[in-house]
């Protein structure tokens, strides 16, 4: 099993600014394992209609999003491993274009209001993406990418289903349903989460160098073990190549 060195002086930008590679992939199948390994599908049957990170995380991410998403000229947007709520802004439907949840749960996703269609697929079963090249400007993943146990597979998609220069934007956080996040995930910490996806993204060679940002709404760092209420949040971001 693959264990990533990271200063843990760093800041989450500089994780990846400063990241120094492994020659190759250097993850094994077991790094991807889970604790629970039946179907997804089970798990994910019946409907969670609740926040996976607390108030000020997604508020925190929302600011994100509306800076982030207002640069394109009505981005068509795709949210993997959706929800009842992909926490964009309010008026997301007067300023984007073709908005898609993908997700495990048909009755979660039915009741997202911020987009105008929706997918039912389980990426761990099938990592095809059902969408045709060039399809979209962003891909976003909020906090689900620890229960992909085929990152590399779904990071290739994503750059196939993204037009030239549109960007995946990936968050991180703290919280995780233990029992489906996949081995490496649960083996390492805030710091290396970060590393870890972004290599997912440098080993696909479909990207640009990623960076990372923290949007943590304390302002501080978050450290494992400490008294801070609030939600650990991060987000990744890569461009695909031109």
């Amino acid at each position: 099993m693959y264990a990533p060195k990271v200063n843990a002086q760093l800041g989450v930008k500089d994780v990846l600014e400063k990241a120094q590679w492994p020659e190759a992939w250097p993850y094994s199948a077991a790094d991807f394992s889970r604790e629970d390994e039946s179907k997804d599908s089970n798990f994910y049957s019946f409907p969670r209609l609740c926040f996976h990170i607390d108030d000020k995380a997604v508020a925190a991410l929302t600011k994100y999003y509306d800076e982030a998403l207002r640069r394109w000229d009505k981005p068509n947007i795709l949210d993997l491993c959706a929800s009842h709520v992909s926490h964009f802004p309010a008026d997301i439907a007067d300023f984007a274009g073709n908005r898609v949840a993908l997700g495990m749960n048909e009755e979660e996703l039915k009741q997202n209001g911020q987009v105008n269609d929706y997918v039912v697929r389980d990426l761990n079963d099938n990592p095809k993406l059902p969408f045709p090249d060039n399809s979209f400007d962003v891909v976003t993943n909020c906090v689900s990418i620890d229960y992909l146990s085929n990152p590399l597979g779904i990071c290739k998609e994503v750059a196939r289903v993204l037009k030239p220069g549109g960007a995946a934007i990936f968050a991180l956080s703290n919280r995780c349903f233990p029992s489906k996040a996949v081995q490496i995930w649960l083996r390492t910490n805030d710091l290396e989460h970060v590393f870890i996806v972004g290599s997912y993204f440098h080993y696909s060679g479909l990207f640009e160098a990623p960076t990372a940002q923290e949007i943590t709404p304390s302002g501080g760092k978050w450290f494992a073990g400490s008294s801070s209420s609030v939600d650990y949040l991060s987000v990744v971001r890569a461009t695909v190549k031109k």
